[in-house]
């Protein structure tokens, strides 16, 4: 069993597999496969349970975070994906935004762990609720299931991003509108976004997600 490193910081491959260096040894997170070689403890990171992955998998080119990131993650839920970030950030810190009490209650749980995530319990389109708990950040990541995601996103980056920082959304076609093609729906996020950001990306996350895509902009 070999590890490589991929382009990316913090993230590596293991027999074709992503995965990441954990940060807590001997503790899983959502069942994933613990894999030790040599003194380093690797998670398996699963393409079908988190987004970011499965956009690596299908050639994703820009993934801004890396060792010391401060990220905003907007519907973290019980910290699937958000742990991986923190294995990778490591002294960085992760602000979660989830509205739901039941999956927070989950990564608060984690968080007692991972010392680098703060779970915060608000809603991601009422940015006074935690607009006191959160500084200017490297990256704002969303992920909600929201018709509106597109303008939440948006107004988040706009009050959190730091200059030259990076915004990753995952776009959720059938949340948007079930009735379009997901491809419309991906060509009028771009547009959105392409008002205020550079937009470096859209990579589509199917056979592993479907109907998704994530798209990576930049201030």
């Amino acid at each position: 069993m070999k590890v490589k490193k991929t382009k990316f910081d913090g993230v590596y491959k293991i027999d074709n597999k992503l995965a990441t260096i954990n940060l807590v040894p001997g503790e899983k997170v959502y069942g994933e496969q613990l894999v030790k070689i040599g003194n380093i403890e690797y998670r398996i990171w699963d393409e079908f349970r988190s987004k970011p992955a499965a956009a690596i998998k299908n050639g994703l080119e820009n993934f801004p975070i890396k060792e010391g990131s401060k990220i905003l993650y907007l519907g973290i839920a019980s910290g699937t994906t958000a742990s991986h970030f923190s294995d990778i950030i490591k002294n960085g810190i992760i602000y979660g935004i989830e509205i739901s009490e039941i999956p927070l209650k989950d990564l608060i749980l984690i968080a007692e762990k991972r010392k680098n995530i703060v779970p915060i319990l608000a809603d991601a389109r009422k940015i006074e609720q935690y607009e006191h708990l959160v500084e200017k950040v490297d990256v704002v990541y969303c992920d909600i299931a929201q018709p509106d995601e597109v303008r939440v996103f948006l107004e988040n980056c706009k009050k959190f991003l730091k200059e030259k920082g990076y915004g990753m959304i995952a776009i959720k076609s059938r949340s948007i509108d079930v009735t379009k093609n997901p491809n419309e729906i991906y060509k009028q996020a771009k547009k959105e976004i392409e008002e205020y950001y550079e937009v470096l990306e859209i990579v589509k996350l199917d056979p592993y997600q479907k109907d998704h895509a994530i798209l990576v902009c930049k201030a």
